[in-house]
């Protein structure tokens, strides 16, 4: 296998940022190597720098999504660190519900989830499972779930919602496969019932969002961690436009906006933090 050199690491590194708006320094030209490398037999590439060449000359845009798939972690689990999907249920919904009761022009109170790096889908469908035990009756609202990721791949899988044992086991409690799973051979496909809550799409995130119209509530968790401070606060500028007045959002456990995006203030709940356009009225 061909060892990438620092130069091609510099192309393709700065290839990817400008593309995802993954920062990758120095240190992480193995990964770059390691997962590119299939791509070298699969387009007959002798180097990194003949695949980068074929990558800027591909008018398909094949080979870029390609590397997208490739090089986009997408580390994920079902109720993944388990204390948003609690504060979710029992401090996020609950207000917002509340707001909306006083305000909403139509009979279902409108309830607007936006997942914006779903990857492979285990994010968003425990956010509609949590949605369904908080709620339980669902016919006085009117829902719209919506997951998007980069990777047309994660997209793919995300909307079969079907997965292995090893997926399913970490994280999803034993009672909610029974209740919101059926089996398929090996492995464990989401009931129509939560399906039918969930949309997605693809979308990069560096490009324009604001036709996907405005949210209540906001997951966007452990994605700009990845991303240059500029790009990062850029992104959750674009998302608070996006975001109604009294919105939620929800990033990471390790990740904060203090000092990044002024426009965001942070509440805590419990062993969670959400966050706030300044502007909002608080409920």
């Amino acid at each position: 296998m061909a060892s990438i050199t620092p130069a091609e690491f510099d192309t393709f590194s700065r290839l990817i940022q400008d593309t995802t708006g993954i920062a990758l320094g120095a240190p992480k030209a193995y990964l770059i190597e390691n997962r590119l490398a299939p791509l070298l037999k699969i387009y007959s590439c002798s180097s990194f720098s003949e695949l980068y060449y074929k990558t800027k000359n591909d008018q398909s845009g094949e080979l870029v999504r390609m590397l997208i798939d490739k090089i986009t972690t997408q580390e994920t689990s079902f109720f993944r660190d388990q204390a948003p999907f609690e504060m979710l249920k029992f401090k996020i919904l609950p207000d917002l519900i509340d707001a909306r009761r006083r305000t909403a022009r139509t009979a279902k109170v409108p309830i607007r989830i936006w997942s914006a790096a779903c990857a492979t889908g285990q994010e968003i469908y425990s956010i509609a499972i949590a949605l369904k035990e908080a709620l339980v009756d669902l016919s006085p609202y009117n829902v719209r779930i919506v997951g998007t990721d980069i990777s047309d791949a994660a997209v793919a899988k995300a909307s079969l919602g079907e997965y292995s044992r090893l997926e399913w086991e970490r994280g999803m409690p034993p009672e909610h496969l029974v209740r919101y799973f059926q089996k398929n051979g090996d492995s464990h496909k989401i009931t129509d019932e939560i399906r039918s809550l969930v949309s997605f799409r693809r979308l990069n995130l560096l490009e324009d969002f604001s036709s996907l119209g405005r949210w209540d509530i906001v997951f966007c968790r452990n994605v700009a961690i990845y991303f240059s401070d500029e790009a990062k606060k850029d992104l959750f500028e674009r998302i608070g436009r996006a975001m109604e007045n009294d919105a939620f959002l929800v990033i990471g456990s390790t990740e904060s906006l203090l000092g990044v995006c002024p426009s965001f203030e942070s509440h805590r709940h419990l062993r969670s933090i959400y966050y706030q356009k300044k502007t909002a009225t608080q409920v």
